[in-house]
Formats: structure tokens, sequence, C-alpha cells
């Protein structure tokens, strides 16, 4: 009977151990999945009135008017000098609907400026031995050697294609047949698809056709360029594309609040605004269901862009991507000065920016992007100083909205650059 009655408390002891322990365990998880929250980091402290200046209160209602007279319905602000941010600021709103202001926590969807993210990662992997730029990208000795996608190819000039061709769009695919990510519909109803394509079987399409030029002897932008850029990063790194960019250029580079971009209000991510478009026309769903939707919500598919503009961000966030990227030593570079040449070389004769819309003779590094729901702009100048805008809202002109945009920091610069506060709220 002792025997037995020491057993039980022997047992007991264990169980009330392991059971505490379990507990203590337990606990320790939730502790660190807070500590790793990626919203658990600088951005959470940023709030408008930081960056409630007085000496810039005359550039805050500048900026009021521009987005008044563009019926803009928000705009987040970032500028940095140096590798340090100054200045971060909402304006206008983030959800109407919700009368939720714009603050610098908001993320918004990027269009192309998500190529230059793609770019960075490319050089990442150069450097990392994974591809080099002269990598073929198709047939037995490429990246894409699948033979669904060899077999597809009919014009043989396909075969050239480099991975630094796609970078500087040019590797031969033209426009004739529409853009092939945004005219999903029309695929779907060429082609007998009972929904949209996978990146995989559009990439089998395209390949099917023939192309505008020889790779490497014209310029033709591309957004499928970059999204092929996208499955060469999935293919040479095993993971998705998504998953390698934050986790091996994003959050080394301190930047936490970026997430790819989804299709349907109902899908958007923590603290991403509500997207107003250029008009209320309703428009046939980009999966030919047949259902009318909101331009901005279901007209193209805009996660499916990947790499070619299907990223979300905050304003300072992407200003932190271009400090990460700049020579600049206050924020550590994630890509070696080498890399950072490649993407931001100039040639007097021909265009040849990777990852950047342009480079001018000066050293003045530009980005734009454009959605019927978005306009983004990055412009990096030769101080060191960066003004990044994105836009919650679409409208039809397109570039000339761009330009507008770039003649607004060009008229708020030298009027207000001395006045934003010598601070980093990065840190």
């Amino acid at each position: 009977m002792v025997l037995i009655f020491l057993f039980a408390v022997i047992c007991t002891i264990v169980i009330f151990t392991v059971a505490f322990c379990k507990d203590k365990s337990s606990e320790s998880e939730k502790t660190a999945k807070v500590s790793l929250s990626p919203y658990n980091n600088w951005s959470d402290s940023l709030t408008n009135e930081r960056s409630d200046w007085p000496e810039l209160a005359k550039m805050d209602r500048e900026i009021e008017r521009f987005i008044g007279k563009w019926n803009i319905k928000g705009m987040s602000l970032a500028v940095t000098r140096n590798d340090s941010l100054l200045y971060a600021k909402g304006y206008g709103w983030a959800d109407v609907e919700d009368q939720k202001k714009m603050t610098p926590q908001n993320i918004m969807r990027l269009a192309s400026a998500s190529k230059l993210v793609t770019a960075i990662a490319i050089m990442r992997l150069v450097e990392d031995g994974k591809l080099r730029l002269n990598s073929k990208v198709f047939g037995p000795d490429g990246i894409l050697n699948d033979t669904i996608f060899t077999n597809a190819i009919k014009d043989k000039r396909l075969f050239d294609i480099t991975v630094d061709h796609l970078l500087q769009h040019k590797g031969g695919f033209g426009m004739g047949a529409g853009d092939p990510m945004f005219n999903t519909k029309d695929i779907i109803a060429a082609k007998g698809l009972s929904g949209p394509p996978t990146n995989e079987q559009l990439t089998e399409i395209v390949l099917g056709r023939k192309i505008a030029f020889t790779p490497g002897q014209g310029f033709r932008y591309s957004n499928f360029g970059y999204m092929l850029l996208s499955l060469v990063i999935e293919r040479v790194t095993g993971k998705s594309y998504w998953d390698y960019v934050t986790g091996e250029v994003l959050h080394p580079a301190g930047c936490y609040r970026f997430r790819p971009a989804t299709n349907y209000y109902a899908d958007r991510s923590e603290d991403e605004v509500h997207y107003y478009g250029p008009d209320t026309v309703a428009v046939e769903e980009f999966n030919g269901s047949g259902r009318m939707v909101e331009r901005v919500y279901g007209g193209s598919n805009v996660n499916g862009l990947m790499g070619a503009g299907g990223w979300c961000a905050s304003a300072s966030d992407l200003a932190r991507l271009v400090a990460a990227t700049d020579k600049y030593p206050h924020v550590k570079n994630i890509i070696s000065n080498e890399s950072i040449d490649s993407l931001t070389a100039y040639a007097k004769e021909g265009r040849v920016s990777r990852g950047w819309s342009e480079i001018d003779e000066h050293g003045k590094w530009r980005r734009t992007g454009t959605l019927s729901s978005t306009h983004t702009l990055i412009e990096r100048f030769p101080n060191g100083e960066c003004w990044v805008m994105i836009t919650n809202s679409g409208v039809w002109t397109g570039h000339n909205f761009s330009k507008d945009m770039t003649r607004l920091i060009s008229n708020l610069r030298p009027r207000y650059s001395q006045s934003f506060p010598l601070r980093d709220l990065w840190q």
C-alpha cells in the first residue's frame, strides 16, 4: 500500500510539473509571437501629431490643396535626409465611409513601385550566387526550364532572354495583344478557360506568341517581364516570392509594413486603406465571372501582378527600403555598393534603369507607380534627400498626374526642406 501511495504521489508531481512547464512554454510562445510581430517596431510610433510642425503648416496646406484639386481622398508623405526619417504624415481620408483619417501607419498599393522591390531582391540573389544577371530565363539550361514553357516557345529568340533583359524591360515582350497582366478576361475568352490562368499558365500562353523585338535590342515597358522575375525568384529560392522578399529583403532592411496586395476590400490587410477609383462605373470582374464590380476591387488581378505591382506598404517603409539601398551608412545597406551602382546606373544613350523608372545625369532617382486605385512617387535627390508620396485614389490622367506630383515636390522642396526637424523617426 505504501508503495502504491508513493507511486501515486510521484505521478501527481510529474503531471503537475509537465502541465506547469507546458503552461510556461505556451506563455513563452505567446510572448515570442508578440515580440516577432512585424508591426512591433518603429512604425507603431508614427502619428500625424509627431509631424505637426508649426514651420511646416503652410506646406501641409499646399498638399491639402493639391489633393483637393485632384479629388484625391487621401495621401501619405514621408521625407528622409541622409537615412533619417524627418517627416511622416497622412493627409485626407484613409477610409471616407468609416471616417478614418490617413496616418503614417496606413499602407497602400504601390503599383509599379513594386518593381524596385523585385529588382533589389534579384540583386540579393546575384550576390548570394543563386543566379547571374546574364542567366538565361528559358530553355533546357534556363531557370524556368519546365517542359511546358520550353515546348510552348515558337519564337526561338525567347531562349535568349536573360534576367538582366527582364530587369531593364528589354526582354522583347510587346503589347500587340494587350498587357497580359491586365487583359485576363480576354485571355479567358480566347483560350476557353473556366477561370483566370495561374501565372505559370499565363507564361505558357504568352510564350506561344511572337515577341516584338530581339531581346536586348529594344525597350518596351513590361509588367509581364517583372512577373517572370517573380517566378525566377521562386524557382531559385524554393520559396514563394512573397516569403523570400519579406524574409530576405524587407525585414533585413527594417521594413515591416509591406504586405501582398489583395483584390477585394474584404481581404485587405491590417491598416490598409480604402481605395477610390477615378469613376464609379462598374466593370466586369477580372476572373470572367460576369459579375459587375468596382474598378478598384476586382477589376484587375492586383495580387497576380506579384513583383510587377503587387505590394502594399506605408510611405515611410518604402522610404526605409530606399535608405537601405543607397550607400549612406546611417541605415545599413542590404545590398553591396556594386549592386546599388547596377540599379542606379545612368547611360547617356538608352534606358538602363533596373527597378527604378529613371536615373538622370545628375544622380536623381525616380520611381513611379500607377493603378486605377493608387499613385506612388519616389524621388531621391543627390543630396541624400528622399520624398515618397502614395495616394489611395486613382485619376484618369495616369502619368500626367505623376508629373504633377513631381511638380508639387519641386515646388515644396526649395521652400520647406530646411524647416524639417533634425531628428530620426526610425530610431
